[in-house]
C-alpha cells in the first residue's frame, strides 16, 4: 500500500511510512504558493503538498498564507489598487495592508507572487514576479498532473481563518464543499485532505460532505485550546470527525530534555490510541526558525540542523512532516525508516 493511499483507510492508527508534506510548496527554494514551488517540492519527493485557501470577494477559493497581500505580492505597486489599503481586526489584533477578500479574482490574477521571506531566503527573490496568485483548483490539477500510479501526489488544503470568512457573510464549509465536488475531490480517496485549526468548519464539511468525504486534520495550535484538543478526551472528539491531528514541532517536542534530540512519545501514542494519524508542522531549516542546540553559527539565515530535527520528530512516531524543505524530510524518512523498518 503507498503512504499517501492510507489516508482514505479507517481506522488510522499509522501508516505504512511517514509522508512528506511541502508545506506551501518548497518554499525553502521557491516563493511559496507559487506553481513553481509546489513543483519542486513533489520534484523533492513531497507526498502532498499543501496550500493555504483564503476567499476572493466573489467568492473563488484562492491559495495564500493569509488574506492580507502586502508580504506575499507586488500588491503595493499597483496604484489602481491604493483606495484598498485599509486596516482590519483579525483573530483580535489589527492587521494593516490589502486583503484578499476585497479583491475580485479578476484583480487577484493582476498581482505577482513575491517572496515573503526575504531577509532569510535572499536567492528567491530572484523569483519575484514571475508566477501570479493560484486557485485551489489549480493547485489540485497541478498534483493530479504530477501523480502516477507509482506515486500518487494529494493536496493537503488547510482553511484559514473561516470565522473571520463567515463574518463577511460567506460560509467557508459551503464554498469548499462545493468547489470539491466541481472538481471531483469530495471523497476519502479523492486528492484533497483538509486541515484547518478551526474544529467548526471541519464539522460542518463532515455534516455536508459525509462521512465518506475527504479525510481530515484537526491544527492544534499552542495556545490552551489546544491543550484541550490534545487532551485525552479532546483526542476522542476529534476522531468524531477528522482521521489526523496537527500539533506543532514545539508541542510534540515540548519535553525534550535540552540538548538533546528526543522528546515525549506521549501526544503520539495517545493521538494513536485514539485512530489519529499525526502531522506535525512547520520544519524550516533556518536558525531563526531552530532551538539553541539545533542552531549553526549566528546567523538567523543561516542553515542549522534541520535534518536532525526531522529524525528526532520521526523518531516520536509522527506519521507526517510538513516543511519547506521536502528534501530534507525525504532524507530524514529514509534515515529512519532504514534502522527502524517497523515505519515502512
Amino acid at each position: 500500500m503507498r503512504a499517501t493511499e492510507s489516508l482514505a483507510d479507517r481506522p488510522v492508527t499509522r501508516l505504512p511510512r511517514p509522508v512528506v508534506i511541502g508545506h506551501r510548496g518548497a518554499p525553502a527554494y521557491r516563493p511559496e504558493h507559487t506553481a513553481a514551488s509546489f513543483e519542486l517540492a513533489i520534484d523533492l519527493g513531497a507526498d502532498l503538498i499543501e496550500p493555504d485557501v483564503v476567499v476572493s470577494r466573489d467568492g473563488v477559493l484562492v491559495v495564500r498564507h493569509e488574506s492580507e497581500l502586502s508580504l506575499s505580492t507586488d500588491v503595493a505597486e499597483h496604484p489602481e489598487f491604493a483606495d484598498r489599503h485599509t486596516t482590519k481586526l483579525l483573530d483580535g489584533q489589527l492587521h494593516t495592508g490589502w486583503f484578499a477578500e476585497d479583491f475580485s479574482y479578476a484583480e487577484l490574477r493582476a498581482l505577482r507572487a513575491i517572496e515573503r521571506m526575504p531577509s532569510l531566503r535572499p536567492l528567491n527573490t530572484a523569483y519575484d514576479g514571475r508566477y501570479g496568485i493560484l486557485t485551489l483548483a489549480e493547485v489540485v490539477e497541478l498534483a493530479r498532473c504530477r501523480s502516477t500510479a507509482a506515486r500518487p501526489v494529494r493536496v493537503l488544503a488547510e482553511l484559514k481563518h473561516p470565522a473571520w470568512c463567515h463574518a463577511l457573510g460567506r460560509s467557508m464549509a459551503e464554498l469548499v464543499a462545493d468547489e470539491l465536488r466541481r472538481l471531483g475531490a469530495d471523497r476519502a480517496d479523492g486528492t484533497v485532505v483538509l486541515q484547518s485549526f478551526d474544529p467548526a468548519v471541519l464539522r460542518e464539511l463532515r455534516l455536508r460532505l459525509g462521512e465518506d468525504g475527504p479525510r481530515m486534520v484537526q491544527l492544534v495550535g499552542d495556545a490552551l485550546d489546544g491543550d484541550a484538543l490534545v487532551s485525552p478526551s479532546g483526542l476522542r472528539e476529534v476522531s468524531t470527525y477528522a482521521q489526523g491531528v496537527g500539533p506543532s514541532r514545539e508541542r510534540l517536542l515540548a519535553d525534550a530534555p535540552e540538548h538533546a534530540l528526543t522528546g515525549t512519545p506521549n501526544l503520539v501514542e495517545q493521538a494513536h490510541g485514539a485512530e489519529l494519524a499525526v502531522f506535525c508542522w512547520t520544519l524550516r531549516a533556518e536558525n531563526v526558525f531552530l532551538p539553541e542546540h539545533l542552531r549553526r553559527g549566528e546567523a538567523p539565515e543561516a542553515h542549522g540542523d534541520a535534518l536532525g530535527d526531522a529524525v528526532a520528530l520521526l523518531g516520536l512516531g509522527v506519521d507526517g512532516l510538513i516543511t519547506d524543505s521536502p528534501d530534507l524530510a525525504v532524507r530524514a524518512r529514509t534515515a529512519v525508516t532504514a534502522v527502524t523498518p517497523q515505519l515502512v
